[in-house]
């Protein structure tokens, strides 16, 4: 079977937020289903009398879901569950698991098994890169969740502090070793890592081709399918006005420069007329050749684009999403043999990201 589609796109941007009604009437136009993240869920609590409470959260996830059911959606996963794992202060670690526990009623209103926990990318004094400690910390959630059939998935960052490849994201996983905890295989931030390099004079790292072939092949050759939890597929700008490095106009200081570029620059796949020139059909090879892993793929897309202000933008952004999906079928000569379904997540401000 084909695997079945996903799209989410979000980006940093405080100038416009579009509201949410918006976005999932841009999904269900385009038969597409959705990640909800976490930021769209907070803006509802917020407008709640007495703000963001749990008890508001708890309303707001079942608001959300009425909202999608309206309209034909499904919630597929709830993400990112941010900086938890390795906190060197553990009443912090303490209060993190308490969160946990409000996220895993907040999927069971959204109808959803899965949370998504991306590496952390926390400075090296507040987290550590104790593998013992790492571990232990997302055994932890993934028992939590066992119990309640929460399904994990864990996803490496392009720049991470500890965790920035797929590789080291697998080997988590399979330490971790519970039935209910993957991976996410992000196409972005697996090419963003080891073959581009935004700061560059060519945008991408030494002997960028041959690193990357060799890397898939150990993809192909080391991750079991089942402990894939979804996939995740957009492409990287190529940044035609020069490296970002500051005076770029998409520097900043306070972020590492894949951040800064995954933040503003990610395009849909297949979407070479925008720039895209990541090796991310190779990825999808990998995966769903090499590896025949059928399961959810969503495109996960932040970009500068989702700040412009006009009811127009979630449907632009929906409709592109749609064409890369019908894009990416034929390029791996698939096709839907039933309803296939895509899901979006869009949010516009990321400010913990």
């Amino acid at each position: 079977m084909l695997p079945r589609a996903s799209i989410s796109s979000h980006s940093l941007g405080r100038a416009w937020v579009h509201g949410l009604e918006a976005k999932l009437d841009a999904a269900a136009a385009h038969a597409m289903d959705i990640e909800l993240f976490y930021e769209d869920l907070l803006y509802v609590a917020k407008a709640l009398p007495g703000g963001a409470t749990d008890a508001n959260h708890l309303q707001a996830a079942s608001a959300i879901r009425a909202m999608c059911d309206a309209r034909d959606l499904s919630v597929i996963c709830l993400q990112p569950f941010m900086h938890y794992e390795g906190l060197r202060d553990r009443a912090w670690h303490a209060e993190r698991v308490a969160e946990m526990k409000l996220w895993i009623q907040m999927a069971h209103l959204l109808g959803t098994n899965i949370i998504a926990i991306p590496s952390t990318f926390l400075p090296e004094e507040v987290a550590s890169g104790d593998m013992e400690l790492i571990v232990s910390d997302l055994r932890e959630v993934a028992d939590l969740g066992a119990a309640e059939g929460i399904q994990f998935a864990y996803e490496n960052l392009a720049w991470g502090t500890y965790v920035d490849t797929w590789e080291a994201a697998y080997e988590v996983v399979r330490r971790v070793d519970r039935a209910n905890f993957g991976i996410c295989l992000d196409t972005f931030n697996i090419a963003a890592r080891i073959y581009a390099d935004p700061e560059a004079a060519d945008r991408r790292t030494k002997d960028a081709e041959a690193v990357f072939a060799a890397s898939m092949e150990r993809l192909v050759a080391t991750v079991d399918p089942k402990k894939i939890v979804f996939v995740q597929v957009v492409d990287g700008e190529f940044l035609a006005d020069g490296p970002l490095v500051e005076g770029h106009r998409f520097y900043n200081a306070a972020q590492p420069a894949r951040m800064s570029w995954s933040r503003n620059c990610r395009l849909f796949y297949g979407e070479s007329e925008r720039g895209a020139y990541l090796p991310v059909r190779q990825v999808l090879e990998a995966i769903l050749v090499g590896l025949g892993w059928r399961g959810r793929i969503s495109a996960e897309l932040f970009s500068a684009s989702l700040v412009e202000e006009g009811a127009h933008v979630p449907e632009e952004h929906a409709t592109r999403a749609a064409e890369s999906w019908q894009k990416l079928l034929r390029d791996l000569g698939m096709s839907a043999a039933s309803k296939r379904r895509a899901s979006l997540m869009q949010p516009e401000q990321v400010a913990r990201l």
